[in-house]
């Protein structure tokens, strides 16, 4: 079994038809999601269609975004659109003929499945941010969905490492810092869309176009993740919290001469 997570899609499915296809799980293999699968880019409702497809073959976890909750808000809510139309939806609406009318039932089904979080013994996985010192399912909506992580936050109580999206990275680049990863890469804006190896040390990017990324900054990250995986192993978080170490950022490390596609 293989698992992999993969950061904020935007509506760029070509570039998730492109990491599903090198990928190519089988029904064993997991895939999770961290959220904004729609919004900004070209195609959420082909984003959409190739999860409902996805999900048939394989095992899906796909968390709510920020993007899915403005969404939501205005189908089941209520809510006055104009700010999540600013805010990208206009793409979203365009993809889906003109009107949220047009959404499929199966997709409006789909919006509501997606999770708050994620938490497997020993990583936890959420959109934009968690508060250090309470259970991951007590984070407030407003760090849960909205918070953008400058500042790398101090480890989560549980001693877990916690994989988040929602926080672009415009460089292109994952940012590692132990015991928090920023997997959004930025692929509406120019960047890429990153699908992690969780057990091994493969990184999977394409950009917008669907063109894979081929260059030495990923050979480089795969040699850093093996030293970091046993770094973080040896001297993580105990279940207290506490950190008696934390490696250094991948960004501090590679270069953007070493980012040539």
């Amino acid at each position: 079994m293989r698992r992999f997570v993969i950061g904020d899609v935007h509506g760029c499915s070509k570039a998730l038809r492109t990491i599903i296809e090198k990928i190519s799980p089988n029904h064993e293999d997991q895939l999770i999601f961290l959220g904004d699968l729609i919004d900004r880019g070209p195609d959420s409702r082909g984003v959409i269609d190739l999860m409902l497809k996805l999900s048939r073959s394989t095992r899906v976890v796909c968390l709510r975004g920020n993007h899915e909750v403005m969404l939501l808000g205005v189908l089941l809510g209520g809510c006055d659109p104009t700010i999540w139309l600013q805010s990208g939806g206009a793409a979203t609406v365009a993809s889906y003929g003109g009107s949220l009318e047009r959404i499929p039932p199966a997709h409006l089904a789909f919006f509501r499945s997606m999770r708050a979080h994620y938490e497997t013994e020993t990583e936890a996985f959420i959109h934009a941010g968690y508060e250090a010192d309470v259970p991951i399912e007590k984070t407030d909506d407003s760090n849960r969905y909205w918070n953008h992580l400058e500042e790398v936050p101090v480890p989560h109580i549980s001693g877990k490492r916690v994989y988040v999206g929602h926080s672009p990275q415009a460089g292109g680049e994952i940012r590692d810092a132990g015991h928090v990863v920023y997997v959004d890469t930025y692929c509406y804006g120019g960047g890429w869309l990153t699908a992690l190896d969780l057990d091994g040390d493969e990184i999977i990017q394409a950009d917008s176009h669907g063109h894979l990324r081929r260059n030495l900054a990923a050979a480089v990250w795969r040699w850093l993740a093996r030293r970091k995986r046993g770094s973080w192993q040896k001297t993580g978080s105990n279940a207290a919290g506490a950190v008696v170490a934390k490696p250094k950022l991948a960004a501090e490390i590679i270069s953007d001469n070493g980012t040539a596609t």
